[in-house]
């Protein structure tokens, strides 16, 4: 079992909106991956994208690029 760390955790209105997310931090080549919605969080899709806390600037600023609405942005032990 993975040792649970404080991580930034980006939650979507929709499930296409998370499998846009991935599209996108593949193709700008962001860090990260797509998670069920920790239950500590409640959001409208059951799919996030969890990422370090480092990399808040970066997801951002591709999310902003590449068009992407985020539900909310949590940090939380994953």
């Amino acid at each position: 079992m993975r040792k649970k760390e404080l991580k930034l955790v980006v939650t979507f209105h929709t499930t296409a909106d998370a499998m846009a997310m991935e599209k996108a931090c593949k193709e700008y080549q962001v860090p990260g991956r797509i998670i069920p919605v920790p239950r500590a969080i409640s959001a409208g899709c059951g799919l996030s994208w969890c990422a370090a806390l480092d990399d808040r600037e970066q997801i951002v600023s591709m999310m902003n690029r590449a068009g992407i609405e985020e539900e909310a942005m949590h940090e939380c032990m994953v």
